[in-house]
């Protein structure tokens, strides 16, 4: 019995020791695969924004421009109206049916659109770009805490002794890049 018991305790510490490799192996496993899933979800809101800002910024412009056409020839309808106080009637009537054509069109225009809505375009747009970036921003930080998180389990004792055996070495944090820190335009 006293023989077996040496025995016993070798096994049992190998056990102790395989499940503690075992353990290790799967916790960092894990946290890979967390940091992959992240690293995927900022790709995803890279490509959100991708796709979205060109459309609403074309969006904005399509509309502005429209509305801007129109308020443009009302306002050249209205100078030749004002020029042509003072001119023969025949100038003034082609001044007041510019400015007739005009109106029509703005009407058309506020018909299509109940209320003229540049101003709430550029709102909508100045949103959408907000919450794009701070969905962008949000990714990134739970990426780099992630990374952070693997990153110290790597360094850390006993998990670093485990780590190299199998090959998991440091993950790169999501720096800021130069151009990140340059204030953006949107240009229109």
């Amino acid at each position: 019995m006293k023989a077996l018991l040496p025995i016993v305790i070798v096994i049992a510490i190998l056990g102790f020791l395989g499940m503690s490799v075992m353990g290790q192996y799967n916790g960092l496993v894990r946290q890979d695969q967390a940091i992959q899933g992240q690293w995927a979800q900022v790709n995803n809101q890279l490509q959100r924004r991708n796709d979205l800002i060109p459309n609403l910024v074309n969006t904005v412009k399509g509309i502005a421009g429209q509305e801007q056409k129109v308020f443009g020839e009302i306002a050249d309808a209205r100078a030749r109206m004002a020029g042509a106080a003072s001119k023969p009637v025949d100038e003034q009537i082609g001044a007041a049916r510019q400015m007739d054509g005009a109106i029509g069109r703005l009407l058309l225009v506020v018909e299509n659109y109940p209320q003229l809505k540049s101003q709430e375009n550029f709102s909508a747009l100045q949103a959408q770009l907000e919450g794009t970036e701070n969905r962008l921003s949000t990714e990134r930080m739970r990426y780099n805490e992630l990374v952070q998180s693997y990153n110290t389990t790597v360094k850390s004792f006993p998990a670093m002794i485990f780590a190299g055996m199998f090959g998991f070495k440091d993950k790169p944090f999501y720096p800021v890049s130069d151009q990140a820190k340059a204030v953006p335009t949107v240009k229109f």
